[in-house]
């Protein structure tokens, strides 16, 4: 299954959001050294119930805007 995903770093609590058709997720992570990526695929999987290596950022490691494919949904 792949997702369309805007992060939002640095929010104050994590939480997702859908709106039209793309997923919000806020997280608390700062977005430097991957840090948010390794926030969002953390969130991710506890949110899904997958393990984290159930989860890739297929495209946008480096941008808000992901597309992210997650195994085992």
């Amino acid at each position: 299954m792949n997702l369309n995903i805007k992060v939002i770093p640095g929010a104050r609590k994590e939480l997702i959001k859908e709106e039209g058709g793309i997923f919000k997720v806020y997280l608390t992570a700062p977005p430097v050294e991957g840090k948010a990526n390794e926030a969002l695929v953390r969130f991710l999987a506890g949110h899904f119930s997958v393990r984290k290596s159930q989860i890739e950022i297929i495209k946008g490691l480096k941008s808000r805007q992901k597309i992210v494919r997650i195994d085992g949904i």
